[in-house]
């Protein structure tokens, strides 16, 4: 009997020990999903930033060719605004790649029972 019963309890390990390691594949599988989705907002908010860019550079370049004709300080003056809207962007993507890395820390580091 002792024998039977000390197969039991190692039968009842081994099962302990195999649910174990399919709950630890089960949290890996999602943290990469996190990070895989994270990632994937990241790259589309970097693809719109980079979008809105190229539409102020376009609508900029549209500026100056219809002011080619026109003084100096209408350039400059479209220059300035230009930079002005290059500097938010900046500031904006700065702003948010703050978040971005703070989502992924607090993802990666949080573990759902």
């Amino acid at each position: 009997m002792a024998s039977s019963s000390s197969r039991g309890g190692q039968g009842g390990i081994q099962q302990l020990l195999a649910a174990e390691q399919e709950a630890q594949q089960i949290v890996n599988a999602a943290k990469n999903e996190k990070l895989a989705r994270l990632k994937q907002a990241k790259d589309e908010a970097e693809k719109e930033i980079a979008e809105h860019r190229a539409q102020l550079e376009y609508q900029f370049q549209q500026k100056l060719s219809e002011s080619s004709g026109d003084s100096g300080a209408n350039v400059k003056r479209l220059e300035q605004e230009t930079d002005s809207k290059i500097h938010h962007l900046k500031s904006e993507s700065s702003r948010i790649s703050g978040d971005v890395v703070s989502m992924l820390l607090s993802y990666v580091t949080t573990v759902k029972n």
